[in-house]
């Protein structure tokens, strides 16, 4: 069984999905992306899921992310579940799901845990950069469905401090200070950081937001 941490290259797979075979590395693009997976197929907590992931579409390509889905079942299972969805969600799924009935992208991204289920996948999200990279993983029981306001928020954090030398606070959402790399000196931040910060304790220094007007 692969195991995979952040930092490691997402693993890449070729495999047919609701919206043709797709190969992840290739449909990614440049793009950022969500890879999650869902127990099976006509369970009602993926149910709402997959509906909620429709309905935050948009927000997810103001962010250049990409999301994809999974499943251990089979394409003809998943379009029927998808009407399923629909219907009950007053959406329209827009995005692909997996169909992974021999198991092969669960084994690469370890989403089998055999002490949970020995065939079910427990609900993974992967969150994976545009250098293909893990940036962040969760595992969820399969009983708990996912926040997806949380996602967003760790994408704005993952995507702010990928190309600022800052970090984000505890309950930080987008728009509010941020904390300074311990990495740089305060001399140095004063001068990168031209709104301004403030010195909390020498290692703890806040500034607004780098990348807002």
């Amino acid at each position: 069984m692969a195991t995979t941490r952040l930092g490691d290259i997402a693993p890449n797979f070729t495999a047919h999905s609701t919206e043709g075979e797709i190969n992840f590395h290739n449909w990614l693009g440049e793009s950022w992306g969500i890879l999650f997976s869902h127990p099976a197929d006509f369970t009602p907590v993926c149910t709402t899921e997959l509906g909620t992931v429709a309905k935050y579409k948009d927000e997810f390509e103001k962010r250049n992310v990409k999301v994809i889905a999974l499943s251990v079942d089979g394409l003809e299972s998943h379009k029927e579940w998808i009407s399923d969805i629909n219907e009950t969600q007053d959406t329209t799924v827009n995005f692909p799901i997996i169909a992974d009935e021999d198991r092969k992208v669960s084994e690469l991204y370890d989403m089998i845990h055999p002490n949970a289920d020995s065939k079910l996948t427990v609900r993974s999200v992967f969150v994976v950069g545009p250098d293909k990279q893990i940036k962040l993983s969760i595992t969820y029981p399969a009983s708990t469905g996912r926040n997806f306001d949380e996602l967003l928020r760790v994408i704005d954090s993952l995507q702010l401090t990928a190309y600022h030398s800052v970090a984000t606070p505890a309950n930080w959402i987008n728009g509010e200070d941020v904390v300074i790399a311990p990495s740089i000196s305060t001399d140095e931040a004063r001068k990168i950081f031209t709104k301004g910060l403030d010195e909390i304790k020498p290692y703890l220094r806040m500034t607004p937001q780098p990348n807002l007007n």
